[in-house]
């Protein structure tokens, strides 16, 4: 629970401290069109991609780091995992808009975001979503 209180604090302290809305690079999240400036839109693979935003000291986010690790390695090819760790990275908490940690952007294979998710998720919550989002990970 202190872990948890610990987190939320970080987060809300980072959030105070950063700048307002609106100032400094704008993200796909916010139009739903891939920008130049987005790290997402000018990956050349062009594959579906899952972009995991956290902290490595982040309860939560220590959860997900395996889970991560697994679909990385069990889905090389076919889509691209990344992990952002926004209190090394501060930058990266605003230019995809992150309101909390963990948050996992689904990205289709053009940069589009497809849809959000906040907090813990679980492998099989993450590949039933692709699913539903019509992305074929085969």
């Amino acid at each position: 629970m202190l872990a948890v209180l610990a987190a939320v604090l970080g987060v809300a302290v980072y959030r105070s401290t950063r700048a307002p809305s609106g100032v400094g690079a704008t993200a796909t999240v916010s139009s739903g069109e891939p920008k130049a400036s987005d790290p997402v839109a000018t990956s050349p693979s062009r594959l579906p991609r899952l972009v995991d935003l956290g902290a490595g000291k982040c309860v939560a986010c220590k959860k997900m780091a395996p889970i991560l690790e697994e679909l990385k390695r069990e889905l090389a090819g076919r889509l691209e995992v990344e992990f952002i760790d926004v209190w090394e990275n501060p930058g990266a908490a605003n230019l995809y808009q992150i309101r909390l940690i963990p948050t996992q952007i689904f990205y289709d294979a053009t940069g589009k975001e497809l849809f959000r998710h906040e907090g813990f998720f679980s492998r099989e919550d993450i590949l039933k979503k692709w699913k539903e989002l019509g992305v074929d990970l085969g």
